[in-house]
């Protein structure tokens, strides 16, 4: 199945990323009918905040996060979303949500004045905070991997990737200033070859 502006190339079968370890998540549904993918947005997420390694992200993005596990986790207890992708601090790479699907990543927000990011993007969370550089393996695998999506998601260019902080800056920083733009479009112009 698959949706406008999401096609199938090598590597990508049904929405799902051959590279990807597959955590399927409830939270999800079909994006509007005849809407393009034309944007990638980046994101970080720690869970608990700034601990690294656990699955508290993984539990959080597949509605099984025990309220009890941490203080910090009473705070979202209930909260429903997801990405499309996580990739963690080793350049693992988990999928969630199929590329045409819809994931709840973005909440409000805007791109280039159009609202709901969520219906036309793909979101990549990475395991970090807005405060410690990421790794090389992270940058790495986030360079092959969004190169994979914009094959998939040919509406997405260069200049339609944005960080979380860009279309909701009201509300997000991430992925913050530790985040290096520059050895990210590298890695990706590398993959892309």
């Amino acid at each position: 199945m698959t949706a406008a502006g999401v096609g199938q190339p090598d590597g990508v079968t049904g929405g799902w990323l051959a590279s990807a370890r597959q955590r399927p998540s409830p939270n999800w549904d079909q994006r509007p009918p005849g809407v393009e993918v034309d944007l990638l947005v980046i994101h970080a997420i720690s869970l608990p905040p700034g601990a690294f390694g656990g699955e508290g992200v993984e539990r959080l993005f597949t509605n099984r996060l025990d309220p009890d596990a941490h203080p910090f986790f009473r705070s979202i207890e209930g909260l429903r979303v997801s990405a499309h992708l996580f990739i963690r601090r080793d350049g693992t790479l988990y999928q969630f949500v199929p590329l045409y699907g819809r994931a709840w990543h973005a909440g409000q927000s805007s791109f280039a004045g159009r609202p709901r990011c969520n219906d036309f993007s793909v979101g990549i969370e990475l395991e970090g905070t807005d405060h410690h550089p990421y790794t090389p393996a992270q940058y790495r695998r986030l360079g092959r991997t969004a190169a994979a999506v914009m094959a998939a998601c040919p509406g997405i260019a260069r200049d339609r990737i944005a960080g979380h902080a860009d279309i909701a800056p009201d509300r997000k920083t991430d992925p913050g200033r530790a985040f290096d733009w520059q050895r990210f479009y590298a890695e990706l112009d590398g993959a892309r070859v």
